[in-house]
């Protein structure tokens, strides 16, 4: 059945209200898996940027503008999160 992406807000609110440190992050890159929680940081005013250990790709980067929060996964093949 296709709907729009409407009928995903159940199951998003869900995953948005889980503590996400305790997610774990495939890493696009090289295939490794941490757990948010333990990936090196790098914080400014601006945002934070987690990478990876062994290969340094972004893993995830999040940055703060006026109204907006802007979170990018393009480091993450796979997110694991425990329920």
């Amino acid at each position: 059945m296709r709907l729009d992406g409407n009928a995903a807000g159940g199951m998003l609110r869900d995953l948005f209200t889980l503590d996400a440190t305790t997610a774990d992050a495939t890493c696009a890159g090289c295939g490794g898996v941490r757990p948010i929680g333990a990936l090196p940081a790098y914080a400014s005013d601006m945002g934070i940027i987690l990478r990876c250990p062994s290969c340094d790709v972004a893993i995830l980067r999040v940055a703060r503008t006026p109204g907006r929060l802007r979170v990018d996964f393009s480091g993450v093949s796979f997110l694991t999160i425990p329920e």
